[in-house]
């Protein structure tokens, strides 16, 4: 049987209870924003709570203590403001269910493109929720998803660290996290520092180095990739492309050339009459966005 979040209830249906502060116990803690808990603390104190916190009364009976399911800034912010008691919404139901329905709770607070928002997702998924679920819940494609959980698990630690920091921004972290090297990842996030790198053109230094690693693995495997390195093949392949380009154009105004000039020759009569005697007279087909002049 899957876990499931209960059903929401309309307001009518609650309970709502004023608890005591010293008999609620927090089983799900967060790191939280300190500047932001102070705000919060201030407002708490001018304009009173706006919203209760939620509880778990199912073990109160045997344990003595309501077990918080959401709300915990509230509830300290209670405890520093010397408050005794707080308007909770009590609810029954397993410490599974409780679980769950404080992590969808983090889900729907934490801003979509932290670090904070990819462990609440992973897990949701390491209690059993699959991917397709969560996308569900988060609002967001099932790719995205899978690719958040995968920088929490697979992610180099300097990369989720920049991500904390705003040092790289999420959509970069997500192309790096699919590059499997760790070397790879570290001359990436190394590119990206020194603005060689971008979410752009990250594509394309990433084939960079994976070519670079195929075409020389002995040597590769012997000296350490670097940014340097990154530089440099960078611009051969820009050579490269540039030179391509030109070579390209080259031919093209060549091709135009010959073809104006067949145009010319289609336009004599006598001359077209000639090839068709000598079963000359079929032009070669044009491919492509090309066409003889009608």
């Amino acid at each position: 049987m899957k876990d499931t979040v209960p059903d929401i209830l309309p307001m009518h249906k609650r309970r709502y209870e004023a608890i005591p502060i010293e008999s609620v116990k927090v089983i799900n803690s967060r790191n939280r924003d300190e500047e932001q808990f102070d705000m919060n603390v201030t407002s708490i104190d001018n304009t009173g709570l706006l919203k209760p916190i939620r509880v778990n009364d199912k073990f109160l009976e045997r344990g003595g203590m309501y077990e918080l399911i959401c709300g915990e800034g509230r509830l300290l912010a209670h405890q520093r403001l010397k408050h005794e008691t707080i308007l909770a919404e009590v609810i029954t139901c397993t410490r599974k269910e409780a679980y769950l329905q404080s992590l969808v709770e983090n889900i729907a607070r934490t801003n979509p493109r932290s670090m904070d928002f990819a462990r609440e997702l992973k897990r949701l998924q390491d209690e059993g929720w699959d991917t397709k679920r969560i996308a569900l819940i988060a609002c967001k494609s099932e790719r995205y998803i899978q690719d958040l959980i995968r920088l929490v698990g697979q992610g180099e630690e300097r990369l989720i660290e920049g991500v904390e920091r705003d040092v790289f921004p999420m959509q970069f972290a997500l192309q790096i996290v699919t590059t499997d090297d760790a070397q790879m990842q570290n001359v990436l996030m190394d590119a990206f520092d020194e603005g060689i790198v971008t979410t752009k053109n990250f594509a394309q230094a990433r084939r960079i180095i994976v070519g670079r690693s195929r075409a020389h693995k002995k040597q590769v495997a012997a000296k350490k990739y670097t940014v340097d390195q990154l530089k440099q093949d960078i611009t051969d392949v820009t050579k490269e492309k540039a030179s391509y380009v030109r070579e390209a154009k080259t031919k093209e105004n060549r091709f135009m050339t010959l073809l104006s000039g067949i145009n010319a020759i289609w336009k004599d009569t006598a001359f077209v009459n000639m090839l068709g005697e000598e079963k000359l007279a079929e032009r070669p087909q044009l491919l492509g966005d090309f066409a003889y002049d009608s």
